[in-house]
């Protein structure tokens, strides 16, 4: 038993690094639109990382949509784990 949740805590481990590692490696994919007086840019990691109308970057606005972002990913994270974490959602989907 104890080795069972010792092998549970290493492996959550890896994951968690690896999870770091795909984000850094998400984060460094960007790509930038521009349409009539807005041009955004933003990583695969779902960060902007410049907005601007007519040229005036708009750091408040970019600011503001993060934080919005890293919220609902809290909230999502949470409900995942009360709802059994990722690997019930996993089994789920493989019992499909």
């Amino acid at each position: 038993m104890v080795m069972d949740k010792l092998k549970q805590g290493r492996d959550l481990l890896k994951m968690r690094g690896q999870a770091k590692e795909l984000q850094k490696k998400l984060s460094q994919i960007t790509d930038s639109v521009e349409k009539g007086r807005y041009h955004v840019k933003v990583t695969a990691d779902q960060k902007i990382e410049y907005i601007s109308i007519d040229g005036e970057e708009a750091k408040e606005l970019r600011d503001a949509i993060n934080e919005a972002f890293k919220n609902v990913q809290k909230k999502a994270a949470q409900k995942m784990m009360e709802d059994g974490g990722i690997g019930a959602l996993l089994g789920g989907m493989g019992g499909q």
